[in-house]
This record gives C-alpha cells, structure tokens and sequence, in this order.
C-alpha cells in the first residue's frame, strides 16, 4: 500500500507555515512561506492531499509555542535524509529553548569537532523549521547567520523565547 503524504497551512504572527506529514501523522517538513528550501528536488515529498486536519496535532503544538505556552515539541518527526543528516539534526534538536549555539559547537557536541561548515550545510536543509529548532545556531562571532525564513524570522523567533544572543556579541 503507498504511503500517503497530507500538507497544511499554520498561520502564525512570523507568516504561515506549510507542513507536511506521513500517514502515521509524523512530521516530514515545515516550511515557511517563500522557504529557499522548498524548491529544492532534493527536498520534496510528493503531496497527494491538502488536508488541514491531518496536520492539526502540529498545528496545535505550533500554536502554543507562538502563545509561550510550549516549550518542547511532542510530535514524531520523519525528515527525509542520510543517516549523517538525521544524527546532525537531532543533534540540533537537543538545543534548549531560549538558548543559542554557534555551528561550530554544535558540530562538536555531535561529535564531529572542526565540522562547523558541514553543520551549517545541515543547519540549512533542516527539513523541520522551529521543531528542530535551526533558528537556535548563531554565527562564531555571536551574529545571526542564514536562515531559509529569512533573518527576521530566525530574530523573531529568538526574541520569543527570550534568547540572550546578543549577549555573545560583548
């Protein structure tokens, strides 16, 4: 029997976010609107039906993290990727809310000291936006770097959980 994929829309206070998910209900992407990555042929599932609420679960996680009620995601995630991108991404799926790392110390906390470009390679095809929380990762030099939402987003997102990021600058 072929597995079927359902998307939905989540509209949130950053612009609304597309998701998509198996047909046990697991997370396989959630992209924000004009995402650099969702043109990507190495990145797209195959959608064969919109349908909001096969996607309400998320929905619902999403609209208590935006409302600081939730703190951690309870969902099953199934992003497509190598054995070494889905290590890397829950590697980056550890990073606690309302705080930071920079790619380099992610890199090494999975493992891989001195990777910091591959991680942020790998920081920047996480299938998974907010839930595996790339916004978290920082430049070296304490500065916002890429983000497939665009920085303002990634600031948002940070100043809503109340990250200090700034303070790596000093």
């Amino acid at each position: 029997m072929p597995v079927c994929f359902y998307s939905g829309c989540i509209r949130t206070p950053i612009g609304e976010l597309t998701v998509i998910v198996n047909d046990q209900g697991a997370v396989m992407r959630l992209d924000f609107e004009n995402d650099s990555r969702v043109h990507s042929a190495n990145t797209q599932i195959p959608v064969t039906r919109h349908d909001d609420a096969a996607v309400r679960h998320v929905a619902e996680q999403i609209h208590q993290y935006f409302a600081r009620e939730r703190r951690h995601f309870d969902l099953t995630l199934a992003p497509l990727g190598t054995p070494f991108l889905k290590a890397a991404w829950q590697e980056l799926a550890k990073v606690p809310y309302g705080t930071v790392v920079t790619y380099g110390e992610l890199a090494e906390r999975a493992g891989h000291r001195g990777s910091a470009r591959a991680f942020g390679r790998v920081n920047a095809i996480n299938p998974i936006s907010i839930i595996v929380p790339c916004h978290r990762v920082i430049g070296a030099n304490g500065k916002l770097t890429g983000f497939s939402g665009g920085l303002a987003k990634k600031e948002a997102l940070l100043r809503l959980e109340g990250s200090l990021y700034q303070e790596r600058l000093l």
